[in-house]
């Protein structure tokens, strides 16, 4: 009786709260994309119940009281329950330890992972209108150093935890499951669901012979059960320079060569274009005015000009994107469309690319879900100009200021007597700006996955992945000064390569109590083709590409074709093994054969191991650390392989070669060219052109990783430290040769060995800082240290140094190897003091005596710099408040020394006396200047100053703010069909902290490649 005397309040309370109750009703959707979230748990007290296919729930609870939703790979939130249909957005969480990651031919939550594998918040990159995707991955990924440029049609250089051999040191890109090498250029950024990059041999051998320089899977958008979805997404933007190199004008060319001829004590009025008015007095010149001819051609054909030739080649460019996709999903299937418009006009004249992309994604399912058909096919158009942006951006360097661009009579300026012979770079725009690249990707695949029993599923996939490339280009003839091309060239070619991928694989999870095991069996099969070919001729009465088909050209026929294939044939096993969650084991083991080697040698063994430990698992760590929602330690080893030689590498190999090359290759003809048209009647003999060697074995990668992941106060701070040694032995290389072997000498071998040590660092914190305002910051640093450890002896003489007692043994492969370069010679006695040094003299560059023998010469030269960087880091910071959100990214590289290239141009006047030179030759060393670090000028490099030397080294450390993103959301003020309304305003380099020792104008680009354009964006999301 008195029991129930406590018991009836809590019971008449009860009561009242269920009378309180109503069905509270709702729709759960993704916050990123709008996208419904089917099995959504949504739990009031001890009531719960889940999403259904459309994100919809209804669950008993009164108004007020709180609602917790909590779904895998999204951020847990809790509202309180409202009236009317509640609609919730949930965020993604890259560091949910249930997030779901592709790791190899199979999935795991991200709390059972072993091995060292970066995920990547593709939202954050969605908007970056680059062209490919993994440019906008720069920085952002620790351990993964990317390098570009601006042209709109470059690729991307991908280098995941340093270089690891000394040949191609490509990731492999795995794309919806099928490998691939080409990298990501060709997908549109849009279609992306998923990034993950596999760093170590533990988490990467899965995929064997291909993964030694790490692994990049990308997993594309499909529909979802339960909804339909129509997304737009458009973007313009406008791109410039953000700075241009500053050279000569006319006047300070003028100025220039005068005191450089002073300087030598030669007459300055000895020259075809300037005259000078000076006293004459070599010991206190004074220059009172610099003369120019009417014309500075014999030909009286060009006025002297003022040309800037940067401003004649550059432009602001527009840059668009447009981004449509449909997704529809029901009980039976899914279906995912899309199409894309890429559009960019580079920032120099005429360059640009034009993508379309399409994808179609589906998936079916049969026999109450036991059998699941699917595919995943993308078609990819894209159409280069053919303008040699290269050759334009180095002759807009050199090309002298008074250098009209026309001549009087409308015809092309050009370099006039006593001027190197480089052309006129507008010519080299207008004369190519008919020529263009079409290339068009096929690629994808097919699969069906049926349940042969509950949790055993056997899966079958065939996959492709061909391209093509069709140019048909015109060289036109032309007069540019006293450079001239009468005749005319046009070419036709054709490239067809790719390759098919068939993938077996039969999977099998099991529980038991607390022990969980994942198993898989899998068999790969694939095979690669490659084909070219071209055909030329001459002789065309008109310079017009819709004219000068192969056909009408009249003279010098020409044509041409190879081809080439190798097969790859595949093994592979992984199993994971989980404890108690705690607890956590994989091993895996891949065999990989490759037709590229000898039958003794032609398959490798790729095994690996790795261990865990969730030690929040641990009750200690529950009861006494409660703020440590997570801590993993992790330990990963595994080797992979390589196999990137040519085809042909283990055979001796001949050629029938008919006539000569009698520039570039006068001796390699198999057969006397009576007529030396490079075609006759007289049979050809055979030239060896390779030695064989079957011998030829895999090249291998060991490599050991050691990783803590944790996370703190329910995992608003969290992050992950990594640690490893990568060793790469037998590395393929076909080293250099003796004179003496004669023809026939090269031969690929096993023969060098490298290793890479590095620590990598991730920190992430996200949460609420005020009410209503969500702050996520993600920082990354990283740094490794390479070095060669082993190279045959013959090779050494490959890489810098001096074959003898200075080796690149021990050495980062990206040291330079060189003079040091120890200030300038400021008096006579400096000079006469020094040691012998030809060319030395007041103003020049004096080099250290580092043998201290009294004599500068090549036993002086060591090793004066490397370029890889002390360390590389990234910071993500993104605020939302309300309909807002602010996002900025900044990238960095500390501690790397670039060679500058540009210094040949812009700090000397003797190394190409015939060029333009750069402004800062007006600040060179002379009596008046005493205090300059510029060299005296100069028309005679007698001291040999473009030696290798530390005056060309300087620091190639930045911070560049990459891009700055301010977006407003307004569904809000729509009705509830649109999903998704959001516009924004988007920077992209819009600021670069370098160096002041960094003389030119980008340290991410110190070798005249194509500038790296500042870009504004305005951009609008919508989807219905």
């Amino acid at each position: 009786m008195k029991k129930l005397f406590y018991l009836l309040p809590m019971l008449l309370f009860g009561l009242f709260a269920i009378a309180q109750q109503r069905n509270i009703t709702g729709t759960v959707v993704s916050k990123q994309n709008r996208t419904p979230l089917p099995g959504v748990t949504v739990q009031a007290g001890n009531r719960n119940t889940i999403t259904n296919g459309s994100g919809q729930f209804t669950l008993p609870a009164a108004v007020g009281e709180v609602l917790n939703f909590s779904y895998i790979g999204m951020k847990p939130m809790s509202l309180k329950a409202a009236e009317g249909n509640m609609s919730v957005e949930m965020e993604d969480n890259a560091t949910d330890l249930n997030q779901v990651i592709v790791t190899g031919y199979q999935t795991q939550k991200k709390a059972d992972l072993t091995g060292a594998v970066s995920v990547v918040n593709v939202s954050e990159i969605k908007d970056i209108p680059l062209g490919n995707p993994v440019k906008a991955l720069q920085g952002r990924v620790p351990g993964v150093f990317i390098t570009s440029n601006g042209d709109p049609n470059s690729n991307a250089t991908v280098r995941i935890r340093g270089i690891g051999t000394l040949g191609n040191n490509d990731p492999l890109y795995v794309i919806d499951g099928i490998p691939t090498k080409r990298g990501l250029q060709e997908l549109n950024q849009n279609d992306i669901e998923s990034i993950q990059v596999l760093k170590d041999a533990s988490a990467a051998t899965i995929y064997g012979s291909r993964a030694a320089n790490g692994v990049i899977i990308v997993t594309t958008k499909r529909a979802k059960k339960g909804y339909s979805r129509i997304t737009a997404d458009i973007s313009a933007s406008l791109q410039d320079y953000s700075t241009k190199l500053k050279t000569l004008n006319t006047e300070g060319r003028g100025r220039a060569y005068w005191q450089a001829a002073v300087n030598d004590r030669t007459d300055p009025n000895n020259n075809q274009i300037y005259q000078y008015d000076w006293n004459g007095d070599y010991n206190n010149p004074v220059l009172n005015k610099i003369n120019l001819p009417e014309f500075i051609d014999a030909a009286k054909t060009m006025k002297p000009a003022d040309t800037y030739w940067y401003d004649q080649i550059a432009q602001t460019s527009l840059l668009q994107t447009y981004n449509v996709s449909i997704a529809n999903g029901n009980e039976r299937g899914n279906s995912y469309f899309s199409v894309g418009m890429y559009n960019n006009k580079g920032i120099v004249k005429e360059t640009q690319q034009r993508k379309i992309t399409a994808r179609f994604n589906t998936d079916y399912s049969f026999f109450k879900g036991r059998l699941k058909i699917g595919e995943n096919l993308s078609a990819t158009y894209i159409r280069d100009a053919l303008v040699p942006a290269t050759d334009i951006l180095f002759a807009a360097l050199v090309q002298q200021p008074v250098v009209p661009v026309h001549t009087v009579d409308g015809g092309w300026g050009g370099p006039a007597p006593g001027m190197t012979d480089r052309q006129n770079p507008v010519r080299l725009i207008e004369d190519n700006r008919q020529n263009k690249s079409n290339f068009l990707r096929l690629f994808g695949n097919v699969y069906a996955d049926i349940e042969i029993i509950p949790n055993l599923h056997f899966k079958s996939s065939y996959g492709i992945d061909y391209n093509g490339t069709y140019q048909r280009t015109l060289r036109k003839s032309y007069t540019s000064g006293f450079l001239s091309d009468p005749s005319n060239f046009s070419q036709t070619s054709q490239d067809y390569n790719g390759n098919w991928v068939w993938q077996n694989t039969l999977t099998y999870n099991v529980a038991l109590q607390k022990h969980r095991f994942d198993f898989l069996l899998g068999e790969e099969q694939i095979k690669y083709m490659a084909q070219n070919f071209y055909a030329s001729r001459q002789g065309y009465a008109l310079e017009n590409i819709d004219y000068a088909y192969l056909n009408a050209g009249s003279s010098n026929k020409d044509n041409g074709g190879t081809g080439s294939g190798y097969t790859l044939l595949s093994y592979f096993g992984k199993a994971n093994y989980s404890y108690d969650n705690k607890y956590l084991a994989s091993v895996t083991l891949r065999r990989d054969g490759s037709s590229r080697f000898g039958k003794e040698n032609r398959f490798g063994m790729f095994p690996a191991v790795s261990l865990g430990w969730r030690v929040s698992e641990e009750n200690f760590i529950k009861q006494n650390l409660p703020f440590l929602s997570d801590l993993k330690l992790r330990y990963g080893w595994g080797r992979s392989g390589n196999q990137e030689i040519a085809n042909n590498a283990t055979y001796t190999l001949y050629s029938a070669i008919y006539g000569i090359d009698p520039t570039w290759d006068f001796d390699s003809g198999s057969a006397y060219d009576l007529g030396g048209a490079g075609s006759g009647q007289l049979s050809s003999g055979y030239t060896l052109i390779q030695q064989g060697n079957p011998a030829l074995k895999w090249e291998s990668t060991m490599e050991s990783n050691a990783g803590i992941d944790f996370g703190l106060f329910n995992n608003h701070l969290s992050g992950s430290v990594d640690y490893f040694i990568k060793k790469t032995s037998d590395i393929l290389i076909s080293p250099a040769y003796l004179a003496v072997i004669g023809e026939g000498g090269t031969k690929f071998v096993n023969g060098a060995s490298m290793q890479n040590k590095g620590l990598e660092v991730l920190l992430s914190y996200n949460g609420n800082i005020a009410p209503g305002l969500a702050l996520t910051v993600t920082g990354n640093v990283a740094t490794y240290r390479n070095k060669i450890t082993k190279l045959p002896p013959e090779v050494l003489t490959s890489y810098p140094g001096n074959g003898q007692d200075k080796t690149i043994l021990g050495h980062s492969i990206n040291s330079t190897f060189g003079y040091v370069a120890d200030g300038l010679f400021r008096s006579q006695k400096e000079v006469d003091d020094y040691a012998t040094q030809i060319g030395k003299g007041v103003g020049r560059i004096r080099y250290k005596d580092l043998n201290s023998d009294g004599v500068i010469d090549d036993k002086d030269r060591d090793y004066i710099g490397k370029g890889d960087p002390d360390f590389t880091y990234g910071l993500n910071v993104t605020l939302e408040y309300k309909h807002f959100d602010l996002t900025f990214f900044l990238q960095g590289i500390q501690g790397i020394q670039v060679y500058n290239t540009y210094k040949t141009y812009t700090d000397f006047s003797s190394i190409w006396p015939g060029t333009n030179w750069g402004a800062r030759t007006l600040d060179a060393w002379t009596p008046q200047n005493p205090n300059a670090s510029i060299p005296a000028l100069t028309l005679v490099d007698r001291n040999n100053e473009n030696r290798t030397s530390t005056y060309f080294l300087e620091s190639g450390s930045y911070l560049k703010l990459r891009n700055l993103q301010l977006g407003y959301s307004f569904q809000h003020l729509f009705s509830k069909r649109l999903q998704t309304a959001r516009v924004y305003l988007q920077g992209s380099n819009l600021l670069t902290l370098k160096n002041k020792g960094f003389t030119a104008t980008d340290p991410e680009n110190p070798n005249n490649a194509y500038p790296i354009p500042v870009i504004g964006t305005i951009g609008l999301n919508l989807s219905f």
